[in-house]
């Protein structure tokens, strides 16, 4: 896998293409700036599954991806409907929908205590759909900086004018600026007009839970009317967090204070698709709205009869082992990075930045996803040192996925993660920290190479 994506970053390929159709070629030099930097992106194979390496990567949450309770929950539900065509055949509101896909939603609504919702083909596909279809002209957007990239592309085809992002989990920098929305714009201030406010419950890149609690609190008491509304993904808390796996907001008790859920299904529960929970006025909103909706395939059968499949377990309450010990294992986590001196040494000097470790110990609840922080191109050679010499895999993520210069390791840790595998994941940190604070004590004048780290060299030389 590492050859590979090596291979993918060294070769430019548009001074090769000069008797190639300009189309390619200025294709080519497009993704020749990626190569140059070495963020290219491809698609290599899977290092946890074709070399045994030890998953802290993937978004398999609860090991259900891999699990032979979901596969044969999978195909007895095939089994109750024997005679279900496999695909839908068209747009739902094209002669597409069928009684069972309205079931399942209905079900999956009632599961996380909303009063309808509406499944679709993926969690990118639904934030588009959610913002292209609840925003009227006039209406205003208020966002966390941090928000999944789906969101962005949804603000940005549809119809609102007004569109600003918050500090990340700032309570503070929210109030302030819908404290300017109603002072600048009197329909929002008169309550004839909307603010939506857009957050997820656990942030993908950085692993923290949205303050949303004290969020709604502020936006209570300043929009009496009623005219600002939540709309939460809960992408990377469903399956995870909460009673049953329900997510934060069912955590919370929040649900009457949220207009708009988004569930994922590809992640923790091991299937695909999503699914946006809200009332039926949101939902025929989707419906007559969302051209990505309108004109997209509905959902084949067994595609619906996977997500069930997921629920049923759910709602059994046997992934409730595995989500359990995903809050054991980060807390095991967290403490040996604590206790470790060299780990906290590089904490010291800029190393490396683990926010998550900050004050983890008053925390009620502990996030799956923990960053990371490593300046420059040091990121890769952490991962390369995992990979090698600790057979872990994790995910380094580089701009523009992250913003500039906060390039990280993200680390997943799973329910099928054991403590010992996390004692180990912790070590190879510790190791690849002790090596970086022997390369700093070194000349300042030594070469380049010599200030690499080992497995990276050895990479490099590949």
């Amino acid at each position: 896998m590492l050859s590979t994506w090596l291979a993918s970053q060294r070769q430019l390929c548009a001074p090769s293409m000069k008797k190639s159709p300009v189309f390619y070629r200025n294709i080519e030099e497009a993704l020749d700036v990626r190569r140059a930097d070495q963020s290219f992106l491809t698609i290599v194979k899977n290092n946890w599954k074709v070399s045994g390496a030890i998953d802290f990567c993937s978004n398999d949450l609860l090991g259900l991806g891999n699990s032979g309770a979901l596969r044969a929950e999978f195909n007895a539900e095939l089994q109750r409907y024997p005679d279900m065509p496999l695909g839908s055949g068209a747009s739902r509101m094209f002669d597409g929908n069928y009684g069972y896909l309205e079931m399942v939603e209905q079900e999956i609504a009632d599961f996380h205590g909303a009063e309808t919702g509406i499944i679709i083909n993926s969690g990118f596909e639904a934030n588009t759909a959610i913002y292209q279809s609840i925003l009227r002209q006039g209406d205003a957007v208020v966002y966390d900086e941090l928000v999944h990239a789906s969101t962005h592309d949804g603000i940005k085809h549809s119809s609102v004018m007004v569109a600003k992002p918050f500090r990340h989990n700032d309570v503070l920098d929210l109030q302030n600026i819908l404290t300017d929305l109603l002072e600048e714009y009197p329909l929002i201030r008169q309550g004839k007009r909307s603010v939506i406010v857009a957050v997820e419950s656990i942030y993908s890149m950085d692993g923290d839970f949205s303050p949303l609690k004290e969020m709604i609190q502020i936006v209570k008491e300043m929009f009496p009317a009623g005219n600002c509304q939540f709309v939460v993904d809960e992408a990377h808390s469903t399956g995870v967090i909460g009673p049953y796996g329900k997510g934060l907001v069912c955590e919370l008790g929040v649900e009457d204070d949220i207009a708009i859920r988004l569930h994922t299904f590809g992640k923790a529960l091991g299937s695909t698709g999503a699914i946006i929970l809200a009332n039926k006025t949101v939902k025929a909103a989707i419906v007559n709205f969302s051209r990505s909706t309108i004109y997209t395939t509905a959902p084949a059968f067994t595609a619906v009869a996977g997500i069930r499949a997921s629920y049923n377990l759910l709602k059994s309450g046997s992934p409730t082992q595995a989500q359990e010990h995903i809050q054991n294992i980060v807390v095991l986590f967290f403490s040996l990075l604590s206790e470790d001196p060299i780990i906290q040494q590089g904490l010291e000097e800029g190393i490396l930045s683990i926010p998550l470790l900050n004050d983890w110990e008053s925390r009620p609840l502990q996030s799956h996803v923990v960053a990371v922080e490593v300046k420059d191109r040091k990121c890769l050679w952490l991962f390369f040192h995992l990979v090698v010499n600790t057979n872990v895999s994790t995910m380094p993520v580089t701009y523009p996925t992250v913003p500039m210069n906060s390039d990280r390791l993200r680390i997943t840790l799973h329910g099928s993660n054991t403590e010992h595998e996390v004692v180990r994941l912790a070590g190879g940190l510790s190791e690849w920290v002790q090596e970086m604070l022997e390369l700093g004590a070194t000349s300042m004048k030594a070469a380049e190479a010599e200030q690499m780290s080992s497995a990276a060299r050895q990479v490099y030389s590949w």
